[in-house]
């Protein structure tokens, strides 16, 4: 099951000639969800191969460089005669800045568009995965992370043992590997244990958009394959980070080691490092090893993995 990540703008404020500004896509079964609409995103989307029929569009919050894109890309669907409805997610607040991203320029469009408002805790389900909302610190205004975690997956079914057992190959199989147990024509009853392995933990891609270092972070990156996380200054600028809601590259491999999250991709990037981020990773790696500076187009794709899923596990404190 394809699981993905592709960087459309990896940078702060204002775009360079090497970054856009903040957008960025996952993929899953086919599936687009995009966090993020800054200045140039459609054009982003048509240069790295990700797909205008998507559903949903989730902003973490509504400061310019992470909405300003979304006009654009509302009119090209339009013009290419999408009628497909298309929703749009955000924090308390951000119901007017992006209604005003509709209906800029009055061009109609030739499908509805939903707004909708989601507080820090909600869980949107779908099929296969859920995506949770958190809290980040990004100055006054209310800013949201989202975590995208794929539900466990079932365990292996041993199909020898099963022959071997005198299961008969067909429906049978297939309710035991649902966890029913199952009745055979002998009388026999078999159950899901005896064939069935544990089940295999989901993948979990976790992204901050605009923070501060924070517990919220922490807590919802707990355990995740990818921590996406804001890195706008070096050291040399960690006073000013504090100031603008920011973090240093160090600051959030901090919070990727803390969570124990599985690598940590930095992006929101300021335009004084924009083509030198090596100051930038090395600072993060001193912290956090398996860190890297993401670039515009980069793609990351999660394998398949046969953990077993850990109920017993907790969140750290």
């Amino acid at each position: 099951m394809s699981f993905s990540i592709r960087f459309l703008g990896t940078s702060a404020a204002r775009p360079t000639i090497e970054r856009g500004v903040s957008g960025l896509a996952i993929v899953r079964e086919g599936e687009t969800l995009l966090f993020d609409c800054g200045e140039g995103t459609q054009r982003q989307m048509m240069r790295y191969g990700v797909s205008f029929s998507l559903d949903d569009i989730f902003f973490t919050h509504t400061h310019s460089d992470h909405v300003l894109g979304l006009t654009g890309l509302l009119r090209t669907m339009a013009l290419q005669g999408r009628t497909e409805p298309l929703r749009l997610w955000g924090p308390r607040g951000a119901s007017k800045t992006l209604r005003q991203c509709i209906t800029l320029g009055g061009d109609h469009l030739t499908y509805p568009v939903s707004v909708t408002e989601i507080d820090a805790g909600s869980t949107l389900q779908r099929k296969g995965y859920q995506i949770v909302t958190f809290a980040v610190d990004h100055g006054p205004g209310r800013a949201l992370g989202y975590a995208v975690e794929e539900h466990d997956r079932l365990g292996r079914f041993n199909p020898d043992l099963a022959r071997s057992m005198g299961v008969p190959e067909g429906p049978l199989w297939g309710k035991l590997h649902k966890g029913e147990t199952v009745t055979l024509p002998d009388g026999r009853h078999v159950s899901p244990a005896m064939l069935v392995g544990d089940a295999r933990r989901g993948r979990k891609i976790v992204l901050t958009g605009d923070t501060r270092p924070c517990e919220a972070t922490i807590t919802a990156a707990f355990d995740a394959d990818v921590l996406v996380h804001e890195a706008t200054f070096a050291n040399d600028e960690a006073e000013r980070a504090v100031e603008t809601g920011h973090s240093t590259a160090a600051e959030a491999a901090g919070v990727a080691k803390a969570a124990g999250a599985r690598r940590l991709l930095l992006t929101h990037i300021s335009a004084r490092y924009s083509r030198e981020t090596d100051m930038l990773e090395s600072e993060a790696r001193a912290v956090f090893a398996n860190a890297q500076v993401a670039r515009d187009g980069m793609e990351v794709v999660l394998p398949l993995v046969e953990e077993p899923a850990a109920h017993d596990q907790v969140s750290p404190p």
